[in-house]
């Protein structure tokens, strides 16, 4: 399936060989026809790619003919890629003269780019000879240009569903009925959403309750469409319109005509609408149908059911909170297992079958399609050898119908844009049940270059959170803990078979039995404690972008080093590198040939204590993760990593040394983590122009922070968390003070023992931005200042552990954007607020969410 990515491959290649700079191009003076020769290639090959993706299936020649572009296409990006590297090492050169580099620039300043710009002439013609042999097959197939529409052939629903094969869904049923049969508040359309991953049974829900005697006596007149395709407005009143007049020939009629023909047959009449298997999140399109049903006399009585995948089409149709449908129970599962596997009352004759079927439906996680698909491959099948195969194996791995779970999620996947299926089929690269963090997730899609280029006012980061929200609201994963920061989530098991399925030729996780990965996989999981060496079928790869390693034991050292030394022989395009846990002592100065290198992650590797002396030579590198390593200072060459956006740092000095003018201009993310004897903040601080986020964590000697954060004009989230002897109260003069440009938007404080009060400095000029606040465990913290109410954008508020705190400021109820409170082991303050008998309740009764404990 990764032949579906070349779109957005090919659209990623053209918009760098676009924005290559003047200076970039000069490199390779050369080289600037056959650039433009590659341009245009790709460009008359993105242009027809839509519909070669629609035509794949059907043609197995095509196929492996997009197989060969796509590997034309990523050797193309390292190439255009290679011009950024050779910029930023020449501006290395200029920003760190040496004794080397200036012998380079005064004698060989002829020699380097003529021997680079030999090395990409012959990459980039070597590219265009391949798309020149592979031209002929390509326009062989005449293929045509589309637009970028996804357009996705879905199943037809009826509204009649035999109630006795629905097991388990009662209390759900009759939750949508009561909802149904609850009064409309008000004139808006009155539409229930039904939302939840595919294969839950949200159709059989909606069947249901459609079915149910006491809605038929409420509704007398009862319409079920099946969405699916489009919301097109045309298509559906005519779908409204036959069921309720079968004599009505629509089928020429105008949009104003089927309109006038609609109200005419809904008029007084109280109806139930169901709209089954919605996709649209186009909002003009649902405010169209909307408009129009609101003309309709008598609109209040009736009710209309929606049933997606999707939280964007909930909040696009309905003000009303979504009906969010949950897996199965285990012995509802089990129980609708057993009505597909077996014929009625023969599982008694089988309760050896039955014990391998309960670890067969655990593979389900509550879904019903899922249980039912697997229930049905092992239909009259007695034989336990055929039982256990289907319990040990991959549930991509088998055969299936269109209409059973895979194919019934692939849905989901083939309605995603190119951008986010790459990045979803990443995913792939953790463990089922595994915890995803966002932050970390981001980073990874950043380093791979998998993120539309930002828009104005946008960092890459912010098109990261994006996708991954776009994927939340498709019910693709579930938000597990929101940290502020950053987030954790899970992927249900069936979306990770999907993925699995979908990523087999771009990801590959290996472990001591893996004998064969294909030669072209980019991205590698290395995930086994069994495993002591590299296995050799990776020895023969040499397109691999990422490398992860989990489970690191102290008698894997072996691996690591190996690991690395493939990485710097074979992996000369290596993007993303996570030695996380590692036992390594040191990292080789090898590892400064990785010049194509963007993320590092080197946390909590306890044994380097130092880094190599090439690291200076990582120029690319984006993110760096040095957290809870054995450090003892952080060398020099760490600054000369202009690219830098995310960097986390342990060491085990009492300083760090000064940031110097230049050094650190796009980073965007700091953390000081751990550093137990460090006693300040380095001095310099105010040439991070481009930094965002500032966490200090568990720094226990850090007793200030210095006056040059003022200077932090894009500073928007300071955490600080266990710096127990910090003074947060800076000094300065009062004419210092008005040239605060701190602008915070997010401010938290944890477990700081000596806090009394809060920071007036810090905070003063974020009184319009500042959207939350949290203060956790503050045992000395007994009075929040007066000005706290002035914070007029504050949304979030959370207070927790600080038991000597005994009240909120006055004029609290002057937050009107506050939407969340929580107060939880605050003795005096639980006692004050609370809903029943609080004496100050109705302070806060205006936030829509409350939650008071302890």
């Amino acid at each position: 399936m990764a032949e579906t990515f070349l779109f957005n491959i090919a659209e990623r290649v053209v918009e760098k060989i676009v924005g290559l700079t003047v200076e970039e191009v000069r490199l390779a003076f050369n080289v600037k026809i056959d650039l433009k020769k590659l341009e245009d290639s790709m460009i008359s090959i993105k242009a027809v790619l839509l519909d070669a993706e629609r035509q794949r299936h059907q043609n197995e020649k095509l196929r492996l003919c997009m197989w060969k572009l796509r590997d034309i296409f990523y050797d193309a990006e390292n190439v255009i890629d290679d011009f950024k590297c050779e910029t930023l090492r020449k501006q290395d050169a200029i920003n760190h003269p040496s004794i080397n580099n200036l012998k380079v620039r005064v004698f060989g300043s002829c020699c380097l780019p003529l021997s680079f710009s030999s090395k990409m002439s012959h990459k980039i013609k070597d590219i265009n000879g391949r798309l020149g042999e592979l031209a002929t097959e390509w326009n062989s197939f005449d293929l045509r240009q589309y637009s970028d529409n996804r357009h996705v052939f879905r199943r037809e629903t009826i509204c009649f569903v035999d109630s006795s094969d629905v097991i388990g869904r009662d209390e759900d049923k009759e939750n949508i009925i009561s909802m149904l049969m609850k009064p409309s508040e008000d004139q808006n359309v009155p539409v229930i959403p039904i939302v939840g991953l595919g294969g839950l049974g949200k159709t059989s829900l909606a069947q249901l309750a459609f079915n149910d005697g006491r809605v038929t006596s409420l509704f007398p007149l009862k319409i079920w469409i099946c969405v699916s395709e489009e919301f097109d407005l045309s298509r559906l009143l005519k779908l409204i319109i036959q069921p309720i007049n079968k004599e009505e020939r629509c089928d020429d009629l105008t949009l104003e005509a089927l309109q006038a023909c609609l109200r005419s047959l809904l008029n007084h009449k109280k109806f139930l609408l169901v709209l089954d298997d919605v996709w649209s999140e186009n909002q003009a399109k649902w405010v169209e149908l909307r408009n129009l049903l609101r003309s309709v006399d008598g609109l209040s009585q009736s009710k209309i059911i929606v049933t997606t995948r999707s939280w964007n089409v909930t909040s696009t149709m309905s003000s009303i909170p979504s009906y969010e449908l949950k897996g199965l129970p285990h012995e509802d599962c089990l129980a609708l297992f057993t009505k597909w596997a077996f014929n009625y009352g023969d599982e008694r004759q089988y309760p050896n079958l039955i014990r391998i079927g309960e670890d067969i439906v655990k593979k389900c996680k509550g879904v019903p399609l899922a249980v039912r698909t697997l229930g049905s491959l092992l239909f009259q099948k007695t034989n336990e050898s055929d039982w256990i195969y289907i319990r040990e194996s991959e549930i991509w791995r088998l055969e299936q119908d269109e209409n059973d779970i895979l194919p019934v999620l692939k849905l989901s996947y083939n309605h995603l844009p190119s951008h986010l299926q790459r990045c979803l089929t990443f995913l792939s690269l953790y463990r089922k049940d595994e915890m995803y963090y966002s932050d970390k997730v981001i980073r990874l899609w950043m380093a791979n270059g998998l993120l539309e280029h930002p828009k104005q006012n946008q960092e890459w980061e912010d098109v990261g959170k994006r996708y991954l929200n776009e994927l939340l609201l498709r019910c693709l994963i579930q938000k597990e803990r929101d940290f502020g920061l950053y987030f954790s989530f899970k992927m249900h098991d069936l979306v990770h078979d999907l993925v699995l399925d979908v990523s087999q030729k771009e990801c590959k996780t290996v472990n001591f039995e893996t004998e064969r990965v294909d030669e072209n996989v980019r991205h590698l999981l290395l995930c086994d404690e069994k495993l002591v060496e590299v296995p050799r079928v990776l020895e023969e790869m040499k397109n691999v972008q990422t490398i992860i390693i989990r489970d690191a034991s102290e008698e894997s050292k072996t691996i690591h080093e190996s690991v690395i030394n493939l990485c710097v022989s074979n992996f000369k395009y290596l993007r993303a590198l996570e030695l996380s846990h590692s036992p390594l002592a040191a990292l080789p100065n090898s590892i400064g040939t990785l010049k194509h290198l963007r993320d590092l992650d080197l946390d909590e590797c306890r044994g380097i204590r130092e880094l190599p002396r090439s690291f200076y030579n990582l120029r690319s590198l984006q993110s760096l993760n040095l957290g809870d390593t054995g450090l003892k200072q952080l060398p020099d060459s760490v600054q000369r990593l202009i690219e830098l956006r995310h960097l986390v740092i342990t060491i085990e000095a009492t300083h760090l040394k000064e940031i110097r003018a230049g050094c650190w201009t796009s980073l965007q993310y700091l953390k000081l983590v751990r550093c137990i004897k460090l006693e300040c903040l380095p001095e310099g601080m105010q040439y991070l122009k481009s930094l965002r986020t500032l966490v200090l964590s568990y720094c226990i000697r850090l007793v200030s922070l210095p006056w040059s954060l003022k200077f932090l004009t894009k500073l928007e989230h300071l955490e600080i968390i266990g710096c127990t002897k910090i003074n947060l109260e800076m000094e300065a003069e009062e004419e210092e003070e008005k040239d605060l440009q701190l602008s915070l938007k997010t401010f938290s404080l944890e477990s700081l023992s000596v806090l009394t009060d809060l920071p007036r400095l810090l905070l003063q000029g974020s009184s319009s931005t500042l959207q939350q606040l949290r203060i956790n465990i503050c045992p000395h913290l007994s009075v929040l200042p007066a000005w706290l109410p002035n914070f007029t954008s504050l949304h979030k508020l959370e207070i927790m552990g600080c038991i000597n705190l005994s009240a909120l400021p006055e004029g609290i109820d002057r937050l009107t954007n506050l939407r969340e409170l929580t107060i939880g082991r605050c003795p005096q303050l639980s006692k004050r607020y609370k809903q029943n008998g609080g004496e100050d309740w109705h302070k806060i009764a205006h936030v829509q969410k409350i939650d008071i404990f302890g």
